[in-house]
C-alpha cells in the first residue's frame, strides 16, 4: 500500500469513528503523563516505514472487526502513543 493510499485509508477510518485530530491521547512517558493530540500521532504513523504502516493497518482492521466502535481504536492509538511519549 502506498503512503498516499494509507493516508486516505487512515483518515477515512478515523472520520468513520468520529475521531478528530484534536482528540487527546494520554500516554505514560518517562516524565509522566503526556497529552498527545491524535493528529500528532497520526502524522508519525504516516511517516513510518511501509512495514510499520502495514502492521498498524492490520491491527486496526482486526480491532475494528472484533470490537467495532470508537473506544477500541482510541485505546490502540493510546498504546501507540506510548512510543512517542517523553
Amino acid at each position: 500500500m502506498t503512503n498516499a493510499a494509507f493516508t486516505t485509508w487512515i483518515d477515512t477510518l478515523l472520520s468513520e469513528k468520529n475521531i478528530s485530530g484534536d482528540d487527546m491521547l494520554i500516554a505514560e512517558g518517562p516524565s509522566g503523563p503526556n497529552h498527545i493530540p491524535v493528529e500528532m500521532l497520526v502524522d508519525q504513523i504516516k511517516a513510518a516505514t511501509a512495514h510499520e504502516r502495514r502492521g498498524i493497518k492490520n491491527m486496526l482492521v482486526r480491532i475494528d472487526f472484533e470490537a467495532p466502535g470508537r473506544k477500541p481504536v482510541m485505546d490502540y492509538l493510546t498504546h501507540l502513543a506510548q512510543a512517542i511519549a517523553r
